[in-house]
């Protein structure tokens, strides 16, 4: 099929679903204001009782930002699986477009959902007192750092909404998703965790994607050899992530649209 057709016909997707988000409201509202309120929950009620290097608003906020990450790829996994249970892939399929579309559709439209609620994180953050120092560069390599999360968050995603027979079971299987972020050093350093639960906290992926991000927002980059090294296990950890899970998404969509 010619890539210009297929290139539409994604598009054509990417905007279905961002307007099926805009059409549930109260979806798309509790996606942006919930890490919001744990923002705010953080900062003021758990926020003196932190001790970090630093302000704990600078400390927290990168945490945060994944953990958005998370809640909008499980808001991916249900629209996945709602699509495949109402039927409305077998008429995508009954027309003339290519199936890697629909697919294509759900992460980027993933995308936009979420760098729309970070941006509100952001935003909220620089309110409460977040004071980033990192260079312009430095906040290019975060943002490129975030889409690199999203994309794989999304497919993974993806997938969790192809093996799921129901809207209900995807959003309980993706809860593991907003899970995970907690279990690192998102929020409290991992020193200040128990020996087991620190080992865990080091070797799971999104302890090194918040230390990098935290490091280049906070202008670490040029400490050392440690953020240099944290950055590169987060890229690995995302690009694996998202090799793996596109690759199995795409393959589970075939094997669950096969005539």
């Amino acid at each position: 099929m010619n890539i210009a057709y297929a290139l539409k016909e994604s598009q054509v997707m990417i905007v279905r679903n961002v307007r099926r988000s805009l059409r549930d409201p109260e979806a798309f509202f509790t996606a942006l204001m919930l890490p919001v309120i744990l923002m705010l929950m953080f900062v003021y009620v758990f926020g003196g009782a932190m001790r970090t290097r630093g302000s704990y608003v600078d400390y927290v906020v990168p945490g945060l930002i994944v953990l958005c990450a998370g809640f909008g790829a499980g808001t991916t996994a249900v629209a996945v699986a709602t699509d495949m249970s109402t039927g409305i892939v077998d008429r995508f399929r009954s027309m003339p477009i290519a199936s890697s579309s629909i697919l294509v559709g759900h992460v980027v439209a993933s995308l936009v959902r979420n760098l729309i609620a970070i941006a509100v994180v952001i935003s909220v953050g620089i309110a409460v007192g977040w004071r980033p120092t990192g260079s312009v560069l430095d906040w290019v390599a975060a943002a490129a750092m975030i889409v690199l999360l999203i994309l794989a968050l999304s497919w993974l995603a993806a997938g969790v909404g192809l093996l799921a027979r129901t809207p209900e079971a995807a959003s309980s299987v993706s809860m593991v998703l907003m899970f995970l972020p907690y279990v690192s050093t998102a929020f409290v350093p991992g020193h200040t965790m128990p020996a087991a639960l620190r080992a865990f906290a080091d070797h799971q992926p999104f302890t090194p994607i918040v230390e990098t991000m935290r490091g280049l927002w906070m202008g670490h980059t040029s400490t050392g050899a440690s953020t240099t090294h944290e950055a590169w296990i987060a890229i690995v950890w995302c690009i694996s992530l998202l090799a793996l899970a596109s690759a199995i998404a795409s393959r589970l969509f075939q094997r669950r649209t096969a005539a």
